[in-house]
């Protein structure tokens, strides 16, 4: 690998870490429950980082996502289309990331986190500047967008953190 692959692999192992940290010995009902009606659950924030993640770098691969190609999907039974990442969910649709415990999350996140350190493994530098989509202004490149994968990632394994703290877990 070389020292950027390097660096990615290290911030998506601290997106790891904070997961775990923020999971870890909770049951359904914790992971289910909200401070606030409008706030986001410990469960649901954890399911969308992952599926972002997954989602992202799949796209970046041009592989399948595990969600669907690994059965995951089946396995969280969520009410939502399988190409559902929970961008933009509502209240109601937030509050539907239910009765999943910890093993179900954080198997999903560490299947997802070891496909992208194997992805990342096998692309140099130059690799890193490839355009991956053109439907922005200016177009992202594949380091952009792995970058993006990171913030978002960290930004909600803050959040669960942040609400595990609140709730007193």
């Amino acid at each position: 690998m070389t020292a950027s692959t390097d660096l990615l692999v290290d911030a998506f192992g601290r997106i790891r870490e904070a997961v775990e940290e923020a999971v870890t010995g909770l049951g359904p009902d914790e992971l289910s429950t909200r401070p606030e009606d409008d706030a986001n659950s410990i469960g649901w924030l954890v399911w969308h980082l992952t599926r972002i993640q997954d989602d992202h770098l799949a796209g970046v691969a041009g592989t399948e996502q595990l969600w669907t190609s690994d059965g995951w999907y089946e396995r969280f039974g969520l009410p939502f289309p399988a190409d559902d990442t929970g961008y933009g969910h509502s209240r109601k649709e937030v509050a539907a990331v239910k009765d999943i415990g910890e093993e179900l999350l954080t198997g999903y996140h560490e299947v997802v986190h070891d496909n992208t350190v194997q992805y990342l493994a096998g692309i140099a530098d130059k690799d890193l500047k490839r355009v991956v989509d053109r439907s922005w202004t200016p177009s992202v490149t594949m380091g952009v967008r792995l970058v993006s994968v990171i913030a978002d990632g960290l930004q909600h394994a803050g959040q669960a953190a942040y609400v595990r703290g609140l709730l007193g877990y």
